[in-house]
């Protein structure tokens, strides 16, 4: 480890108050020493708004400004409040309260409970969705997933927008929301849903901050506490507040103004949720005499990443777009954002899939490259190209990191193992820390190899590798820890969410990708009907649109692949185009690209420009239907089947079987591992497909033209009953 790792990791607590803002920027150093009165800073994506605002409370702290248990931060994410509290205890400041709003409101609903209402506060449900499927079968309404999750995500916004059942209906007209269903039937089962929760006594999510904001604003005694206790607050990513929660936040106040708010209006994503940059844009009216601070150096990106990002922001309309931050970057020039074009998405995923394994083949870590996509439905053909090409890979979005049953199961383990070590013959063998873990995590499943192929074995096996990393990493920043030093190590960063680096491609949609970062970033779907997403309908809608874009092209340092297909699945017609949003910012944007159906990888990169007729015409493809009950199905797994998850499978067993014997067979041939022949997803498909042509075959998800000329004799003779080598007829 070097010591610029080694101090980035686990750097040492400065050694006084000035010594915090040692190594600010002239405006990082405004904000930290501004400690006094309304402040508002507007901060550009990759500017270092945390750095900013945690040295402004750690210098307060230190320099005896502010009292550690007088200041709450909040934020929007558990792994940002997490990664607050982390660095405000490596700058001396712990004790600090850094928790998202609803963690805050939580512990204050919990504490005045009985005091505010008397008995035991209702019980908190994690997921609503159940809850809401009661409601809907009480009022005879049936419900499929997707409507499901629609239905559960207005009830969300009503309830943050505090809307109650009744004047759903004026709300939605009111605010132009495209509501998912008739609003008369989503106001009845909203309604239900709360006399339910009632009946069951639950409270949800949305109910905790209500319920604080109800107690503190009829218990003046309880407000009163709340503020002798709370005394300034920070208030990150502040173009994401909601109605509700700017609510809570002025009790938290009451009268006074030692605010500090930070965000940035071309970050605002989240508006269907109930998120709005009103607040922010609004704050200095509100507080005239208020401090402003701009943060427009770009730390994080390289000019050419930066330039993409100003000109989509310049093309902006709107009021967040009149606010707009022109960021400068800091960086040193890098290569210019490529732009691809593919015949097909099978075609995009498996060129991003190989470009990763070529990145990845020259150094580059797999942690350091990321997928980004509009919507989640477009994860799994990423998932399949990546497990094709061998390149490991992570579900952001997915159980955090610290409540895997492997990863909890493993801190068991090394926490016995600290206490008892002494007994264990195993670890009187292993000398230093590094040892004495790999030959603990050995027993949960660790190997010094990865396990072949994907899925969850494949996944358990990258949580133990993390900690393996973890542990080498802090025993070389801190020579001679012991086991309990480390145990102790892996109980802050559970406290504070903050994971061990997973060794994997970060697969994450738009939404789930705000405020992480990658040296390379794969900006794919990027054409009509998907940025913009085909029911952005205003004005409004495009322009948030356009901001989720922005989003993604700055989470790149330095490497940017932005890609789009013309058609959805091979044999459509090409009839898609880039999105609006690259007009005139990417180079030949005029020029119409493409590949045939059988020829090259499927990509033409920026710089390559072919006549409008080089694309060849292809029939019509008709929605995708379920064989099985005819609905048109919009799930990629079920695509890739033909048939909804729920539609019993009239797969082929034997025939099963006999090709899964034969990847075996063919896996060791070759060398590599079962998954990267064909995924058992893909034989599953081919197996009630029963293929009996080239064509019929190169149709499944997942056979694409490589796969097709190397392996389609084979699968077509063992679909028919023969003996793989052996003749086949095709079309």
């Amino acid at each position: 480890m070097t010591a610029a790792t080694h101090s980035t990791l686990f750097p040492q607590a400065p050694d006084s108050a000035d010594a915090v803002l040692e190594g600010l920027d002239p405006e990082q150093r405004e904000v930290a020493t501004a400690l006094h009165g309304p402040v508002c800073v507007l901060a550009g994506a990759g500017t270092g708004k945390t750095r900013a605002i945690t040295h402004r409370i750690a210098y307060g702290v230190r320099a005896g400004i502010l009292q550690p248990s007088s200041v709450l931060a909040v934020t929007f994410t558990n792994r940002a409040a997490g990664e607050m509290r982390g660095r405000l205890r490596q700058l001396g400041a712990a004790g600090v309260q850094a928790r998202t709003f609803h963690s805050a409101a939580l512990r204050q609903l919990q504490y005045f409970w009985p005091k505010a209402i008397g008995g035991s506060m209702p019980r908190l449900v994690d997921r609503k969705i159940q809850l809401v499927a009661d409601a809907a079968a009480a009022c005879h309404i049936r419900l499929d997933r997707n409507e499901l999750r629609d239905v559960t995500a207005e009830i969300e916004w009503s309830k943050v927008t505090q809307t109650v059942p009744a004047d759903y209906a004026l709300a939605t007209a009111k605010a132009g929301r495209d509501t998912p269903r008739d609003p008369a039937e989503t106001a009845q089962i909203y309604n239900v849903y709360e006399d339910l929760k009632r009946d069951r006594s639950v409270i949800d999510f949305e109910d905790v901050l209500l319920l604080t904001v109800g107690i503190l604003q009829d218990r003046h005694d309880i407000a009163d506490q709340v503020r002798s206790q709370y005394q300034h607050f920070v208030v990150d990513e502040y173009q994401d507040v909601s109605p509700l929660q700017q609510r809570l936040l002025e009790l938290w106040l009451g009268n006074r103004d030692n605010l500090c708010v930070v965000g940035d209006a071309s970050q605002t994503i989240y508006s269907f949720t109930g998120a709005t940059p009103d607040h922010l844009l609004d704050f200095r009216t509100r507080h005239p005499g208020a401090t402003v601070v701009k943060l427009v150096r770009d730390y994080r990106s390289t000019p050419q990443v930066v330039h993409l990002a100003n000109g989509l922001l310049a093309q902006a309309r709107g009021r967040a777009a009149d606010h707009r931050l022109e960021l400068i970057s800091q960086r040193d020039p890098g290569p210019e954002p490529v732009y691809t074009e593919y015949t097909d998405e099978p075609a995009e995923a498996e060129g991003a899939a190989r470009r990763i394994r070529e990145l990845m083949d020259a150094g580059v870590p797999a942690s350091e490259i990321a997928i980004l996509f509009r919507t989640n439905s477009q994860s799994e053909a990423y998932e399949q190209a990546l497990a094709d090409a061998g390149v490991p890979y992570q579900l952001r979005g997915a159980e955090r990191f610290f409540d895997r049953p492997e990863v909890r199961k493993a801190g068991i383990a090394l926490r016995g193992a600290a206490r008892f070590g002494g007994n264990d013959a195993l670890l009187d063998d292993a000398v230093d820390l590094p040892s004495q873990v790999r030959a603990v995590l050995s027993g949960e499943g660790w190997t010094t190899e990865p396990p072949a192929g994907s899925g969850a074995v494949r996944e358990r096996w990258e949580s133990l590798a993390a900690l393996v990393n973890l542990a080498q990493d802090f025993a070389a920043a801190k020579p001679g820890a012991t086991l309990a030093d480390l145990v102790a190590e892996l109980d802050e960063r559970a406290n504070a969410q903050h994971a061990p680096t997973v060794q994997g491609v970060t697969l994450a949609s738009l939404h789930s990708a705000k405020g992480l970062e990658w040296d390379v970033v794969f900006l794919v779907g990027v054409a009509e009907g998907m940025m913009p997403i085909t029911y952005a309908k205003t004005d409004e809608q495009i322009e948030e649109e356009r901001r989720l874009l922005y989003v993604g092209v700055t989470r790149a340092r330095r490497h940017l692949h932005v890609s789009w297909a013309l058609t959805r699945a091979p044999g459509g017609r090409p009839n898609r185009r880039p999105s609006r949003f690259l007009d005139g910012l990417r180079p030949g944007s005029t020029a119409t690209v493409g590949r045939t159906a059988m020829g090259g990888s499927g990509g033409v990169e920026r710089g390559f420009t072919s006549r409008p007729d080089a694309v060849p015409r292809r029939a019509q493809r008709t929605p995708a239907r379920c064989r099985v009950c005819g609905r048109t199905l919009t799930d990629a797994g079920e695509m890739k089947l033909m048939r909804c998850e729920d539609c019993p499978s009239d797969m082929d067993e034997g025939l099963y079987e006999r090709l899964r014997e034969w990847r075996g067979v063919q896996a060791r041939l070759s060398g590599q591992p079962d998954f990267c022949i064909f995924t058992d997803r893909t034989l599953m498909a081919i197996a009630e497909a029963e293929p009996s042509s080239p064509v019929e075959l190169s149709r499944i998800s997942g056979v694409l033209k490589r796969k097709l000329d190397r392996y389609g004799a084979d699968v077509l003779a063992i679909c028919a009953g023969q003996e793989p080598g052996g003749d086949v007829d095709g079309e």
